[in-house]
């Protein structure tokens, strides 16, 4: 059994690769930018991490997204909907939730399958 970590650090992995899927952390954004900056932000944080895997966002499996306030969810939409690839949107779950900081506005963790 081979599990492959990239970008580990003393508390996490950014990525995590095992039996063919690679697992991302919560990925978020420049703290106090706004929503669609940070969306921005954490989805190339998400091509970049899915590219070290060696992957990219047409594998995707299924993604879920935090937000601190759902009155963005429009905005945050926007910008995920220019990003997905056509014909390869994954499983979606979003959620307004408390995170780490209330200058983050979006957090998104995706799961993917190795290319």
């Amino acid at each position: 059994m081979t599990i492959t970590r990239i970008e580990t650090g003393a508390r996490m992995s950014q990525a995590v690769i095992h039996n063919g899927t690679v697992y991302l952390a919560g990925q978020v954004g420049e703290a106090g930018a706004d929503v669609a900056t940070q969306t921005k932000q954490v989805l190339e944080q998400i091509d970049r991490l899915l590219a070290l895997a060696g992957t990219d966002k047409t594998k995707i499996l299924s993604a879920q997204v935090w937000m601190a306030d759902m009155a963005d969810f429009q905005k945050m939409n926007a910008v995920w909907d220019a990003w997905v690839a056509p014909g390869h949107a994954p499983a979606r779950a979003t959620g307004e939730a408390k995170l780490a900081t209330p200058d983050y506005l979006v957090e998104i963790i995706v799961t993917a399958a190795l290319a």
